[in-house]
């Protein structure tokens, strides 16, 4: 979940405004840069419980710290730490206080992957001091929803009362999902536009490669990635693969149409969030909301609300990759790994499109309804979604060669594809192997993958 926007609370006159604030993303290619974004579970290493907010082994005694000793800033909504930034990278809290870190621009995934070490060592520093770990999963293993705290923040407050309107799984997903996601810029509205198309085709795969949720309550769900099996449930109006992004004609103002459909969840104005839960932006760009009679949004209510759609693929003025469940370290560097290969290579995004442009909507529904289950091991076109994977991976390894970032060893970015690599050879999900251990060496009891599986 994002903090509230820093954009300029400049009013919006027109509609055509909207699809100027995207293009307005459009970068030359020597200025992509890649923004890694991961969320993990925290636990206390004594009972295993989530820790709350409030207390001295709380969330944000653990927020507090972090800034003090590693120089980060600190916002705060009244008297209560909720975000750090530093350096154009943030720490944020999601509603049950999985933490986040949104990472900083950068050029090369051996940077990514530096940030991603360094923030979890600066974590650990102090979360081993409050008797608190990290754990990497898609999905709470052990907890129930009602064993979940809640962080007190504005905005999920006025989620947490509007998603069972709309859902039956929308609580679920803001208290016990973690992801790891990538954000990735575009050139043009034509290079959106594919990287686009190619990214939504293909997030059922990365879904597949990242499964790592097969546990709820403690015991197994049925599912690979059952994080992604809660989206289908969350909110209809805001989720999905977006049928539209396929059509002739799409572009920024389609995606505008989109997001003008979608229901308000709030405006953030003085300090605080007004709610406006199931409201529609239209009206509200008329002053025709009662709750705020007369008032018509800024560019930063627009920014706001592109937050609240949450689709398998985001535009905002970039791209967000959001299919694939939390992860260990590796993964969290193998995700935009497979991505930037996928995506900032000509040749690459050529042979990617290639995989799927003939993809039938059907053929694409099927594959994001059935890899939550099947993963890997979901039949299609006469072999499996693994094969789809393994060219998937080997694209991508070949357009990480070809933009030849290397690190102070010589090794070039394909690197940090290698657990994907080791996934698709032995056709096993992290979520398989995680199966396997709990009925195995684990004697069908949960508790192990929080020792073994800690950050």
């Amino acid at each position: 979940m994002s903090i509230p926007s820093a954009v300029k609370s400049t009013p919006i006159h027109a509609r055509r405004e909207l699809a100027e604030y995207l293009a307005a993303g459009e970068k030359p290619r020597e200025a992509w840069r890649i923004g890694t974004e991961h969320e993990k579970f925290g636990f206390r290493t004594d009972d295993l419980r989530p820790p709350t907010f409030e207390g001295d082994r709380g969330i944000g005694v653990l927020l507090e710290r972090l800034a003090e000793r590693y120089g980060w800033d600190i916002a705060r909504e009244g008297e209560n730490p909720v975000a750090l930034s530093r350096d154009k990278a943030s720490i944020t809290l999601e509603p049950a206080g999985q933490l986040e870190l949104s990472g900083a621009p950068l050029e090369t995934i051996h940077q990514t992957c530096c940030e991603v070490n360094q923030h979890l060592r600066e974590v650990r520093s102090i979360a081993d001091d409050l008797g608190i770990g990290f754990l990497g999963m898609g999905f709470q293993p052990k907890w129930r929803r009602d064993e979940m705290p809640w962080m007190p923040k504005g905005r999920y407050k006025i989620m947490r009362e509007y998603m069972p309107k709309v859902g039956s799984l929308g609580l679920d997903m803001m208290t016990r999902t973690c992801t790891v996601q990538v954000n990735l810029d575009y050139a043009s509205e034509a290079d959106m536009i594919k990287k686009f198309r190619t990214s939504l085709a293909l997030q059922p795969v990365a879904t597949a490669l990242f499964a790592d949720s097969p546990f709820t309550d403690g015991r197994p769900n049925g599912y690979q990635s059952y994080r992604s099996h809660i989206w289908t449930d969350t909110d209809r109006d805001r989720t999905g693969m977006l049928d539209f992004v396929f059509e002739d004609g799409f572009g920024y103002e389609r995606y505008v149409d989109y997001l003008l459909d979608v229901p308000m969840y709030f405006s953030y104005r003085d300090g605080q969030y007004i709610d406006l839960s199931g409201q529609d932006f239209k009206r509200f760009m008329a002053g025709e909301l009662a709750a705020l009679p007369g008032v018509r949004p800024t560019m930063k209510d627009f920014a706001d609300h592109l937050t609240t759609a949450f689709p398998e693929v985001r535009l905002k003025q970039y791209l967000e990759m959001r299919g694939a469940d939390g992860g260990p370290w590796n993964r969290l560097c193998a995700l935009p790994a497979l991505w930037v290969g996928l995506l900032y290579d000509d040749e690459a995004l050529d042979a990617a499109w290639g995989l799927v442009k003939d993809f039938s909507r059907e053929e694409r529904h099927a594959l994001r309804d059935g890899v939550p289950k099947q993963a890997l091991k979901l039949p299609f076109r006469g072999a499996s979604v693994r094969e789809l994977a393994a060219e998937a991976v080997k694209i991508a390894a070949h357009g990480l060669k070809r933009r030849a970032r290397l690190n102070q060893h010589g090794a070039d970015e394909s690197i940090f594809l290698e657990p994907l690599v080791e996934i698709v050879e032995a056709n096993q999900t992290p979520a398989e192997r995680k199966l396997e251990l709990f009925h195995g060496a684990w004697g069908a009891q949960i508790d192990p993958v929080f020792q073994q599986f800690a950050y």
